[in-house]
């Protein structure tokens, strides 16, 4: 645990004192960061290299910076307040909590069987006579269930950085061999749409879909982790944010140029979906070798695996919290009383609540690697992802405009402005989702 002298509530009666910004601090961030951007964002953005060149690298480096003010804005509550997010939302009123319970449950029953089949996907192609998707899918669920039971935060980031230095390595590697023409990437750094049906549609799904999770609003839960649980810690925490995205914007980046240069020069077309990734081996196979192949492989496998157990450790401990509220509710208690010291105490890390989110994440979804995934729950868990960004981004902006959060803190013209654009982008993208339902099916 990060060193946590003079740690205390935002609204104590000392002020904290600044840390410095330093690198040794760095740690949520490059968790955030990983976790967030999975196998499904790199198939994404490699699509629309394969497709467009470099004409939309300007709507990449837009959704990471639209992420930054998002984590940003999470950390801030949690510094400023001494309060979790999720407590602030209870404070909104009782539809933010039926929307939050309804959400994790959904959505981590069908995320957790596409977080282990992702995982998966690269350990079958790397080892093909071994044994079947699901069995590896399920290996990659057990092991990263292990793995956050028996570790506190400290040990988690530690293994995090480790994969997202082999992400980096691999991604920047790739990047870099198939030679990208830097006139066109400069050039592709205009906003300029591709001339195309629903182009604009196109557009704002990948500015908001490169690492924009629920991790988003976990980041606020590592931060205290961390042992950050005061204003004095809210440089660290805009340094610790600025590097995750940068980092994210790379990832980004690289991937945009495999495919602007590998795929759309070839006119060679991916399937959408993890399997495109795979696809991807078999042409760097053919056009760089064996050993190149199995490279992107591996970094594959750490880029679907930090999201698997970003997830299982920071979406538990929302859950955690979410428990908490609810028994000091029950038990007649302060409602205010989350603070981000019990975080970083480590305390809920080993509590039942979350464990039970833990065996949640891992085991039912796994009827689904052996069933396939049900339509209709498929469509809910569509849409309440979808709502889920804008939801976010637009009770932040509540938050801290109001009184809940100290003056100081609450946000300036800037963060209105990035807070409310990544809201209506959102809200967009949600009616989008929506509509595109098969809905007569569904009933």
């Amino acid at each position: 645990m990060a060193d946590t002298t003079g740690s205390g509530t935002a609204t104590g009666d000392a002020a904290p004192q600044p840390r410095k910004s330093s690198w040794k601090y760095i740690g949520p961030g490059i968790v955030v960061a990983a976790t967030g951007v999975g196998a499904g964002d790199l198939v994404a953005t490699l699509i629309a290299g394969s497709n467009f060149g470099y004409t939309l690298l300007w709507a990449a480096v837009i959704g990471c910076v639209v992420k930054i003010s998002l984590a940003e804005a999470a950390g801030r509550w949690h510094l400023a307040t001494g309060r979790t997010l999720f407590d602030g939302w209870a404070s909104l009123g009782r539809w933010t909590t039926w929307f939050f319970v309804v959400y994790v449950v959904i959505w981590g029953y069908v995320y957790g069987a596409a977080a282990m089949s992702s995982s998966g996907l690269p350990l079958q192609a790397l080892f093909p006579d071994v044994m079947e998707l699901k069995w590896w899918g399920m290996l990659t669920g057990i092991v990263g269930l292990v793995f956050v039971w028996f570790n506190k935060y400290a040990v988690f980031e530690k293994v995090m950085t480790v994969l997202v230095g082999i992400m980096f390595v691999v991604t920047v590697y790739l990047a870099i061999r198939v030679t990208p023409h830097l006139g066109d990437a400069f050039a592709g750094l205009l906003p300029v749409l591709p001339d195309e049906k629903d182009s604009i549609l196109n557009t704002l799904g990948l500015i908001g879909g490169v690492g924009g999770t629920i991790t988003l609003a976990a980041y606020g839960y590592w931060v205290n982790a961390k042992g950050w649980t005061n204003t004095g810690w809210m440089k660290v925490m805009r340094l610790d944010n600025r590097v995750a995205y940068i980092t994210t914007g790379i990832f980004v980046v690289a991937m945009l140029f495999v495919g602007a240069e590998l795929l759309h020069s070839a006119n060679v077309a991916i399937a959408s979906g993890d399997k495109g990734l795979v696809q991807l081996s078999d042409i760097l196979e053919k056009e760089y070798g064996d050993a190149t192949a199995k490279l992107f492989l591996i970094g594959f496998f750490a880029t679907s695996f930090t999201s698997l157990i970003g997830v299982w450790h920071g979406v538990s401990l929302m859950f955690a919290d979410f428990v908490e509220r609810y028994r000091k509710q029950r038990a007649g208690a302060d409602e205010k009383a989350l603070t981000g010291e019990e975080v970083a105490s480590g305390a809920r890390e080993k509590s039942v609540p979350f464990r039970a989110y833990l065996l949640w994440l891992t085991f039912p979804p796994m009827i689904l690697l052996f069933q396939g995934q049900p339509f209709r729950l498929i469509i809910i868990y569509g849409v309440l992802g979808a709502a889920f960004m804008p939801f976010l981004a637009l009770t932040l902006v509540w938050l801290l405009n109001s009184s809940r959060t100290p003056g100081e803190w609450r946000n300036g013209w800037l963060s209105n402005g990035m807070l409310t654009i990544a809201g209506l982008l959102f809200l967009v993208l949600c009616v989008k989702q929506i509509t595109d339902q098969d809905w007569s099916s569904f009933f």
